[in-house]
């Protein structure tokens, strides 16, 4: 089935060149598993073996299904996990060598986005409490001091006039203005790292663009890195520079936005593609193509290629048996898969745009 890419025409800024902000490497997040309490009964291997470059400024979107470990590479970047293995360098810095004082530093310098603005607002606190809250523990003691930034950070996500919402509780907003308070409080420290995670996808339609182009906005103007987790490919078009397609817990693909939304090659990052809907109502009644079966257990991943159990192009003797390294079919466009060994080629189920 052909992708409809024509949908990907916007261009994408150039990712900031220079030192790396954050460095991941080899990093691998595994969970001990206890049986019966008791014992040890395996590992589930979340995240195996990811690395990656991020660069002042630049934004990068990790996308994949539920379960392909992209959470869990938040939760290590966040420093709420400690990795099995690997490491995380900020500033060249490893996050976790410093212990508590240097963790304390290294969250100062990082904000986060949750996915539900909801659940992540105390209730029973108000918008100006929640915002006050993270300068009072950064140490920030004189109070006017405090209402000031807090009044320009609500102006920097459009709440304005700030005096109609300082005494507001978050359940007198509306999704989309909460989640523009849960933007403020990742701001309030002046980060140099946001970490969105699946920022938009409890807000109405209507409204995912509006806080997407704020983000995008918040980064240009603070020259912010930011790392933007989501399932949907249909969003990254409008804040990411690079693309990372992750699948039981590795990353299989890595390119510009462009590149890979007009020249996929992994047959998982196609199948990704092909299930972005299609808002030509004409098509409503076609059926999509899906890979066959379930992602793999990550207590006992297979052999070879994790997506080969479910691809349509598996090479015997290759895919089921040899993990593969990353090839480069394109400039600058990486991926882990067989198909690429002798060169470049266009991955079935996808006819190349002209």
């Amino acid at each position: 089935m052909a992708v409809q890419t024509q949908t990907y025409a916007e261009p994408t800024a150039t990712p900031t060149s220079g030192e790396p902000l954050l460095s991941v490497r080899n990093l691998r997040v595994w969970y001990e598993l206890k049986k019966w309490g008791f014992g040890h009964a395996g590992y589930v291997r979340a995240v195996d073996n990811v690395s990656f470059d991020l660069a002042r400024g630049e934004a990068i979107a990790i996308v994949g299904e539920s379960g392909c470990g992209k959470s869990s590479l938040m939760k290590a970047i966040l420093g709420l996990v400690r990795p099995y293995d690997g490491e995380i360098l900020f500033e060249g810095r490893d996050i976790f060598a410093g212990g508590r004082a240097g963790l304390r530093w290294y969250r100062s310098q990082v904000g986060y986005v949750q996915q539900d603005p909801f659940g992540a607002l105390p209730p029973f606190m108000s918008i100006r409490r929640i915002l006050e809250e993270p300068l009072i523990l950064g140490g920030v003691k004189n109070r006017q001091e405090r209402l000031k930034r807090i009044r320009e950070v609500l102006e920097e996500v459009k709440l304005s006039p700030p005096e109609d919402f300082l005494n507001k509780f978050p359940h007198m907003l509306s999704g989309g203005q909460q989640q523009r308070v849960v933007i403020a409080r990742a701001m309030i420290r002046r980060p140099k790292l946001l970490v969105a995670d699946e920022p938009v996808s409890m807000l109405d339609a209507s409204v995912r663009v509006e806080i997407l182009k704020l983000l995008r906005q918040i980064q240009s103007d603070y020259n912010l890195a930011v790392i933007y987790i989501t399932h949907d490919l249909s969003t990254v078009r409008y804040f990411s520079e690079r693309i990372f397609v992750m699948y039981a817990g590795k990353i299989i693909e890595k390119a510009e936005t462009d590149e890979l939304l007009w020249h996929p090659r992994h047959p998982y990052t196609v199948a990704l593609l092909n299930a972005i809907s299609d808002p030509d109502a004409s098509n409503a009644h076609k059926l999509r193509e899906v890979p066959p079966g379930e992602p793999p257990s990550l207590v006992h991943p297979p052999p070879g290629c994790r997506f080969h159990p479910r691809c349509k192009a598996i090479l015997r003797g290759q895919c089921d048996v040899n993990e593969p390294p990353e090839f480069e079919p394109r400039p600058e466009h990486r991926v882990a898969c067989w198909l690429y060994e002798q060169g470049d080629r266009v991955p079935p189920g996808y006819e190349e745009q002209a």
